[in-house]
């Protein structure tokens, strides 16, 4: 009966550490406007880190290491505790792990006026009072020269 608890808790944290990495993403409709870039900042751009897989492999270390204490009820608290303590701490490491690239913070005035800024890796040949495109929106953004 120990087993089938065990076993039935495994498969419950898996598959909870599994929905969680299969988030779906929307993307948004590609949206073109024209402008001028008024100003180029240098920045540094942190990478998205994938700390699902880092979760999921957090949460089984974590399922194993639980079910190597005590016995009983003890040992299936154990087993929880775990996937849930491994489950956190694989997604900081993962984050962690997560890179960094250069950017540019662009701030281009559209033509209706209005003042956009967009944040992304370096573009080389983009300058100061350059007619541009912004392709996309929200953080799918990007500007291109015209």
């Amino acid at each position: 009966m120990a087993f089938q608890l065990h076993t039935r808790i495994a498969a419950v944290a898996t598959a909870l550490m599994l929905t969680a990495c299969a988030a779906p993403q929307q993307q948004a409709p590609m949206a073109i406007t024209q402008g001028k870039i008024e100003q180029i900042t240098p920045t540094t751009i942190r990478s998205e880190a994938h700390t699902g897989v880092g979760a999921v492999v957090g949460g089984l270390t974590g399922v194993g290491l639980g079910s190597l204490i005590g016995g009983g009820t003890g040992r299936d608290v154990a087993m929880v505790a775990g996937a849930i303590g491994g489950s956190m701490a694989g997604a900081q490491v993962a984050n962690n792990a997560a890179g960094s690239q250069p950017g540019q913070e662009i701030f281009v005035r559209t033509d209706s006026g209005v003042l956009v800024e967009v944040t992304q890796p370096t573009t080389p040949g983009l300058r100061v009072g350059q007619r541009v495109f912004i392709q996309g929106q929200g953080h799918m953004a990007r500007v291109v020269p015209q």
